[in-house]
């Protein structure tokens, strides 16, 4: 600290010194003439490399600084079960928030004096947790570089910022170990203290000496800083991204905080634009959309329902279906010069492409999938349609468990796709180096949707609104936008099994879940675990899977046997896969079910999304171009 203007101000000595080299990447608009911009940033060394000092000796500093600069930008996503991977991500984020920051505040500078104003120009959307370290740095700059007094800075920073909630899984609501932290950001770890002192502050004046609440809803408890709760102490709103999503956060795991600052807290269910994931990756169906209700969907998804008159529309379900296996061809096609397997284009391609997680239970679907094979082995004239099962997923470097569930999709897949017994019957795919690009070939073949998490684990899902948007049908759980799609295409053009979150709380509340007890009764399942560990899927190694068996029926790691109620769900999924067995032999009626799925998408659009989150949050006027 040292005193600047007759006023002391923090200053930092012995740093790291980064350039942020700023990048924009143009985002046209459509038809209207008007090109934004996203920033994005790159990291370079303030200082060049000086060779001549390096040569005298004084290198360490200078190659770490190079080394850092390099790895700030290059590297996505460090593997964090280690402390160099938990330093990296840190610096990351400090990096590209406080570029971000600095530029926005300069910018405000240049045409405004009174920072008391910011919040009419700006507004920084906390877009997970990851970004929350922004409430804090706001706080420093303000303070540190502009010579604003805590109190008007805070009143400043609070009306700024706003927190978008999307998930409620613990590994990503950061928590930071205090050591690191203050460690690597000490002015950064200063100011949140101080945050934390003065809203336990308030805590206690709201709740008195409560210790076990004050610590319960302390930002700084026992050794970490949480950052979703530094990210709503210090935002004005604070949402979810769907119906069900926001009332969990609300009723349960925020409750606390809900109770606190009911104000802050809404709802913004999620949308996908329909620019790329339907007139873009499935021209055709678009062009037939265009020519049965004009082009004006475009821009205004919520036209679609124009479509629902003709569901039934013999013609328009021809039109409509035909176009689908267009899309299945070429998928097939583009399967077997990729990846040499030959699959039927007239099964039903029945597809699970998400980030791998145990919470959205790719074991379920595979798992099913060695069920459904038993019974074809034990019953050859097995009343089946062809079903082709694709999964695209990629896991987090450091995820073990969820790279083994990748390992058991390909060890079941070789196995059921070289056995000529079952005369091609079903094939199970998975497919490589899931992206976007991949995701456009894929959606628009789909005839069924996998969304099967946890009721009450997915925030909300995009996923699930393309392939609907494309004519899929989706089967799923009561979780995330799942609830809201059933809403819009009722219960009879959607496939929905599973048990509910209300019964997962009060299964967990009685702590008398016992996957035992359904692999005892439950034959099918008792066949297919046995399976995992007697070498039927590895021979090479019958332990190879041994940690899902025991993650299943034991826990393992520390967590609890099936903690994401795999074996609870699993008869209610293969009853639902029944259904849609069925379902499928009447051509007719899934044409009608799923023209009504992408006639019931308007509400998913991110237009309206966006526009909430204008209207609500960020309380924009709107720009009319011609």
């Amino acid at each position: 600290m040292k005193q600047i203007d007759g006023t002391y101000r923090y200053y930092l000595e012995d740093y790291y010194s980064i350039m942020a080299i700023p990048y924009d990447y143009p985002v046209i608009g459509f038809n209207n003439n008007t090109v934004n911009t996203l920033r994005l940033w790159d990291a370079n060394p303030k200082n060049q490399f000086d060779l001549a000092s390096f040569n005298e000796g004084n290198y360490s500093k200078a190659v770490e600084e190079q080394n850092l600069a390099r790895t700030l930008s290059e590297v996505l996503y460090p593997a964090d079960e280690h402390m160099s991977g938990k330093e990296l991500r840190l610096k990351q984020q400090y990096f590209f928030i406080s570029a971000t920051l600095q530029l926005a505040l300069s910018r405000y500078k240049e045409k405004n004096s009174d920072f008391s104003l910011l919040s009419d120009k700006v507004v920084f959307q906390l877009n997970d947790t990851h970004p929350s370290m922004t409430v804090a740095e706001l706080m420093r700059i303000l303070m540190d570089e502009y010579g604003i007094e805590w109190d008007d800075a805070w009143e400043i920073t609070k009306k700024c910022c706003a927190y978008t909630n999307h998930t409620i899984m613990s590994e990503a609501l950061e928590k930071w170990p205090i050591e690191l932290f203050s460690r690597l950001l000490p002015r950064i770890y200063m100011i949140i203290e101080e945050i934390n002192r003065r809203f336990c502050a308030l805590l206690i004046d709201r709740f008195g000496n409560n210790p076990d609440k004050i610590r319960h809803m302390a930002i700084v408890a026992d050794g970490q800083i949480r950052m979703a709760y530094l990210a709503i102490v210090g935002s004005f709103s604070v949402n979810g991204v769907a119906a069900i999503h926001t009332e969990i956060l609300k009723n349960q795991e925020l409750k606390d905080f809900y109770d606190i600052y009911p104000e802050k807290f809404n709802n913004k269910t999620n949308g996908i634009t329909q620019r790329r994931w339907l007139a873009l990756c499935n021209p055709k169906l678009s062009n037939l959309i265009t020519d049965a209700i004009g082009n004006e969907w475009i821009t205004d998804l919520d036209r679609l329902t124009g479509l629902k008159p003709l569901a039934k529309d013999k013609a328009f379900q021809q039109k409509f279906m035909d176009i689908k296996r267009d899309n299945k061809v070429k998928l097939s096609n583009y399967i077997e010069s990729t990846m040499g397997v030959s699959v039927d284009p007239d099964s039903i391609f029945d597809i699970q492409v998400k980030r791998l997680h145990e919470y959205k239970r790719q074991l379920l679907n595979i798992l099913n999938i060695m069920d459904l094979y038993n019974q074809i082995k034990l019953n050859p004239n097995l009343d089946l349609e062809p079903r082709t099962f694709i999964f695209g997923a990629k896991a987090a470097a450091g995820y073990r468990r969820a790279k083994l569930i990748i390992k058991l999709i390909n060890s079941v897949a070789a196995v059921i796709n070289n056995d000529k017994s079952i005369n091609s019957r079903i094939k199970v795919l998975f497919m490589e180096n899931y992206r976007v690009s991949l995701a456009e070939k894929l959606i628009p073949a789909a005839d069924l949707s996998e969304q099967i998490s946890t009721a009450g684990k997915e925030a909300s899902g995009t996923g699930n609104m393309k392939f609907m948007l494309n004519g899929a049908l989706t089967i799923g759980t009561l979780d995330g936008a799942n609830v809201e799609i059933l809403e819009e295409v009722g219960k009879d053009n959607i496939f929905i099994f599973g048990a509910t979150v209300e019964e997962l709380i009060n299964l967990n509340k009685s702590g008398q879940y016992a996957p035992w007890d359904i692999y005892n009764m439950n034959s099918n399942v008792r066949m297919v675990l046995t399976q995992l560990i007697n070498g039927s899927i590895s021979p090479e190694d019958h332990n190879l899977f041994r940690e899902i068996y025991d993650s299943l029926l034991n826990g393992y790691g520390g967590s609890r046997a099936d903690e994401y109620f795999i074996l609870k769900d699993f008869d209610s999924y293969s009853d639902a896969q029944g259904r849609v067995n069925t379902a499928f032999k009447d051509k007719a009626g899934w044409a009608e079910r799923a023209i009504i799925n992408t006639a019931s998408s308007g509400k998913f659009s991110s237009d309206r999304t966006i526009k909430e989150y204008v209207n609500d949050i960020w309380k924009l006027k709107p720009v009319h171009i011609k």
